[in-house]
């Protein structure tokens, strides 16, 4: 605000200055103009030989003479001097016009006077006009507006100065508003938001965008929270069942079967690995961008590897005639298949299909073609108001909790990120035709690429 006010100062001190000068400078081009004009006729008459006696002006504060090559004076304005030239004549240029300034008592006008002198006569009786024009009335002029500047320029600072202060002081009194709801906030690390200010301006727009930060900020503590306190939990399972074996083992000493116990301090061992390995992943994918087009990958040869783990029950693949190619790593996009083949065959009664097919739609999370991967199973399936639900994370329905291999509720949030990383998308619908459950998968196609060959003569699964 003062480095404001101290530039509009010197802005306006600029100001004035430049008004006097071009003030002062017209108002003697306009003193000369006219002097000019009236040495101009005089001259006229001198070369017609027609000057009268006086010489004829307009105003009392004008004086005209006209001299000689001598300085002698040939005829004069009725209060000019008839003896004494109002310029020496060695000032004079008898070629050219000039302008000059000479002292009053010279001329007998009020102070500063200036005089013009312009060539008359003929080449064998040279003469000079002097006219002399008070230059009293430029000063006074100048004098006055001097004077109001000098008055009127504090006066208008110190209104200017007060009109800014309110306008900035209201402008910036809801930036105020916010600074002050953001230390309350940070002080009391809650859920508040910042006041809104009613008026439709930019401080409004940027209260409102800050506040939606703040919104997806605390949302997004809700879920670490939540995410930390599954974890924690989940982790304290398999470590409790570890300590009880011990304890027992312990306790037991020489009576302790610790084949058993190495079985089931293994089997605990193994989830907690799992578990560990599931969260560091959701880790990585939380925090590296997505890695989409890092490959072409043959769908077909990839569901004929996954479904071969899974003798039992069987795990039928249903596959075109033809490859079908997509975009994405074959390192998640087979963990995206085994999570859902594994989840498939813990629930299913006798039968899951894996199958995969080329699909012409256009409705996927992009613009593109897309194909279609489903897996199906003849389980209980998931109702219709959990479908959703269950791609959060640490997220198990009551049949999956019952159940003691039925994980930590990760395996399909893992999914989902693989899936959304890869540019596709997943929806969970009813088996067609018989009770179960249907994953559709959307994959993006790249029906460019064709299989290529391994060393071993089998199709590859990514052209590398």
């Amino acid at each position: 605000m003062a480095i404001g006010v101290v530039g509009l100062t010197v802005g306006l001190a600029l100001g004035g200055v430049v008004l006097l000068g071009a003030l002062g400078f017209v108002l003697q081009r306009t003193v000369d103009t006219e002097a000019f004009r009236t040495a101009d006729a005089v001259a006229l008459l001198a070369a017609e030989d027609a000057l009268p006696d006086p010489l004829p002006v307009a105003g009392g504060q004008v004086r005209v003479q006209v001299v000689d090559a001598q300085g002698r004076i040939r005829a004069a304005s009725i209060d000019a001097d008839r003896l004494v030239p109002m310029v020496r004549p060695e000032r004079l240029n008898r070629d050219g016009r000039q302008r000059l300034e000479v002292p009053a008592e010279r001329v007998g006008l009020n102070g500063p006077v200036r005089v013009v002198a312009v060539p008359a006569g003929t080449a064998a009786d040279p003469l000079t006009v002097l006219v002399a024009r008070s230059m009293a009335d430029v000063r006074h002029s100048t004098h006055v507006v001097r004077t109001i500047l000098l008055v009127a320029f504090p006066l208008l600072v110190a209104v200017l100065a007060g009109v800014a202060w309110r306008v900035v002081g209201a402008t910036l009194r809801p930036v105020e508003a916010l600074r002050q709801g953001a230390e309350e906030i940070t002080g009391r690390a809650g859920t508040d938001r910042l006041p809104v200010p009613a008026s439709a301006d930019e401080i409004h727009r940027l209260a409102v965008t800050l506040n939606g930060m703040l919104g997806r900020l605390e949302s997004a503590r809700v879920r670490q929270r939540a995410f930390v306190s599954d974890a924690a939990h989940e982790l304290r399972s398999p470590l409790a069942n570890i300590r009880t074996e011990l304890e027992v083992a312990q306790r037991l000493a020489d009576r302790t079967d610790w084949t058993a116990v190495t079985a089931n301090l293994l089997a605990d061992t193994e989830r907690l690995s799992r578990l560990v390995d599931d969260l560091l992943l959701l880790a990585r994918l939380d925090e590296t961008p997505p890695t989409r087009g890092t490959g072409p990958v043959e769908l077909g040869v990839l569901l004929t590897e996954v479904a071969a783990r899974y003798p039992s029950p069987p795990v039928r693949v249903t596959l075109p005639a033809g490859p079908l190619w997509t975009t994405g790593t074959v390192e998640e996009l087979r963990r995206v298949l085994a999570n859902l083949v594994d989840n498939a065959v813990r629930h299913a009664r006798c039968d899951v299909v894996l199958a995969a097919e080329a699909t012409s739609t256009t409705t996927g999370p992009g613009v593109g073609t897309y194909h279609l991967v489903t897996v199906t199973d003849d389980g209980p399936g998931v109702p219709v108001a959990d479908r959703e639900r269950v791609f959060d994370r640490f997220t198990r329905l009551d049949d999956g909790r019952a159940r003691d291999d039925g994980g930590a509720g990760l395996g399909l949030a893992i999914v989902r990120e693989l899936v959304r990383r890869a540019g596709g998308s997943i929806t969970l619908t009813d088996a067609p035709g018989q009770q179960g459950l249907r994953v559709c998968l959307l994959l993006p196609a790249d029906d460019g690429q064709r299989s290529t060959a391994r060393d071993d003569g089998q199709p590859s699964i990514a052209h590398q």
